[in-house]
């Protein structure tokens, strides 16, 4: 009797579970969580194998693009390292947004809407 009470309320709790992950998405959330990772990874190994260095090359900067820096009032600003993580995140954004656009992926995330009620001419609901 109390193995069948155990498994009543486990069989319970797991379909409920089951249920919540397949009307969530949360496995599509958990899918996108590990390809952003991915793609962000071989952006970031992008931009500082291939564009910083080139970067340097066209700046003439022999330390590197990252330590790119101006002097204003005496004070070193920084900004190569600023322009890197950026240009980082506008090629993820931008992977992400065509990624998402050209797989039709956003059209998966919509909720199901209710049909929409015939309207006659008069603009008045049936």
């Amino acid at each position: 009797m109390r193995k069948k009470i155990v498994k009543n309320i486990a069989d319970t709790h797991i379909g409920g579970f089951m249920q919540f992950i397949r009307e969530q998405g949360v496995v599509g959330l958990a899918t996108g969580f590990l390809l952003g990772g991915a793609v962000s990874k071989v952006v970031t190994a992008f931009v500082t194998d291939i564009i910083n260095p080139v970067m340097s090359i066209v700046l003439g900067s022999a330390e590197g693009f990252r330590q790119a820096s101006v002097k204003i009032f005496g004070v070193d600003v920084l900004w190569g390292d600023f322009a890197s993580v950026l240009i980082d995140f506008l090629i993820v954004a931008a992977v992400v947004y065509f990624g998402f656009k050209g797989l039709g992926l956003d059209k998966l995330d919509k909720k199901k809407e209710k049909p929409e009620e015939k309207v006659e001419d008069t603009g008045k609901k049936k």
